[in-house]
C-alpha cells in the first residue's frame, strides 16, 4: 500500500509550525501558500512545493487547510479553482480555520458531491500551542475519516477530540471562542481597575491564577498589559473581532441571549474602529480605559 501524502494550505503564524510539525513526524507533505517565501522556506525542510491548489488537491490523500477567514476559505475549498474541484476521490479534507457551522456544512456537502470526505477541526493552543504540537483540535464529521485522519492530528495536538457530525466541531470552537473574547475583554477590565487602584498587575497576575478569578486569558494577557507589549502579535486582536461576528450571528439565528457576549463585542468592535486590530488581544485594555477617561 503506498504511503499516506498529506498536502498544508495555509503557512501563516499557525499552518506553518502545524506543518512542520508534520514533516518533523516524518509525514510526505506538500505545501502551498499564497506567499511563497514560506513555501520555499519549508521546501528547504523537506517538503514539496505545489505551485498551486490544484496542483497540491490532485496529488494529496490528506489535505490540510489552516485559513484566515471566511471569504478565503470559502474560495480555497469551493472556488472554481479550489479544492473540490481537483481532490481525488477518496481524499479527507481537513479545515483547520475558524469558520461558520454554515461553512463547515457547505464544504461536506462539496466533498461528498466529488467523492471526498471533509472534517471541521478548527483548532485553540496560539502560535506557541502550534509550535509546540499541544494544539487543542475540535473535529466533527465522519467518524471512519477521523480515525483515518487522527496519526496525523497527533502530530499536531495532544488534545484531539471528535464532537460528532459535521459542524460540530466548528461549534466547539465557537463555544471556545465565546469564552476566549469574554474572557480577554474581563481581563482588561480588571487590569484597567489594577491599574487605577494602584496594584500591580503582574503580581495580580499571579495571584489571580492561584484563585478563583484566574484564566487563560489573565494569565496571558497580564504581563503583555503590565509592559503595554501589543505590537506584533501572534494572536491580533483581528482575530476575536472575526470570531465574535461569526458568534452573535449564530446567536442570532438561534435566538439566544448573549449579554456578556454583547459586552465583549463591544469593545472589540471600538477596538476595530479606532484602529486596533492588528495589536495583541490584551490591548482591549485600551477602549476600556477610554471609556474610564484615561
Amino acid at each position: 500500500m503506498p504511503a499516506i501524502k498529506a498536502g498544508f494550505i495555509g503557512l501563516g503564524s499557525m499552518g506553518r509550525p502545524m506543518a512542520v510539525n508534520l514533516l518533523n513526524a516524518g509525514t510526505n507533505l506538500m505545501v502551498h501558500n499564497r506567499s511563497q517565501g514560506v513555501v520555499q522556506d519549508l521546501a528547504g525542510l523537506g517538503a514539496e512545493a505545489a505551485t498551486d491548489v490544484a496542483q497540491l488537491s490532485s496529488q494529496c490523500d490528506r489535505i490540510f487547510v489552516c485559513l484566515p477567514n471566511e471569504e478565503t476559505c470559502e474560495g480555497i475549498l469551493m472556488g472554481d479553482d479550489g479544492v473540490f474541484a481537483s481532490t481525488k476521490p477518496g481524499a479527507i479534507v481537513v479545515d483547520h480555520s475558524t469558520v461558520s457551522v454554515g461553512l463547515s456544512k457547505r464544504a461536506a456537502e462539496h466533498a461528498k458531491r466529488v467523492g471526498a470526505r471533509f472534517l471541521d477541526a478548527p483548532i485553540s493552543g496560539g502560535p506557541e500551542g502550534a509550535s509546540n504540537g499541544t494544539l487543542s483540535i475540535m473535529v466533527g464529521g465522519d467518524e471512519d475519516a477521523f480515525n483515518s485522519a487522527l496519526p496525523e492530528f497527533q502530530k499536531m495536538g495532544t488534545n484531539v477530540v471528535r464532537f460528532g457530525e459535521t459542524g460540530a466541531g466548528t461549534a466547539m470552537k465557537l463555544i471556545n471562542q465565546l469564552l476566549t473574547c469574554v474572557h480577554t475583554v474581563a481581563a482588561a477590565e480588571a487590569f484597567n481597575l489594577a491599574n487605577t487602584a494602584g496594584v500591580d498587575i503582574r503580581k495580580a497576575t499571579d495571584l489571580l491564577q492561584k484563585s478563583f478569578g484566574g484564566s487563560t486569558m489573565v494569565g496571558r494577557s497580564g504581563p503583555i498589559t503590565a509592559d503595554r507589549d501589543f505590537e506584533n502579535s501572534g494572536a491580533a486582536m483581528r482575530n476575536l473581532i472575526k470570531d465574535i461576528g461569526i458568534i452573535m450571528s449564530m446567536a442570532d439565528e438561534m435566538k439566544l441571549a448573549m449579554p456578556t457576549g454583547t459586552a465583549a463585542a463591544e469593545i472589540l468592535y471600538e477596538g476595530r474602529d479606532t484602529g486596533l486590530s492588528d495589536l495583541d488581544i490584551a490591548a482591549t485594555i485600551i477602549p476600556v480605559e477610554k471609556r474610564s477617561g484615561a
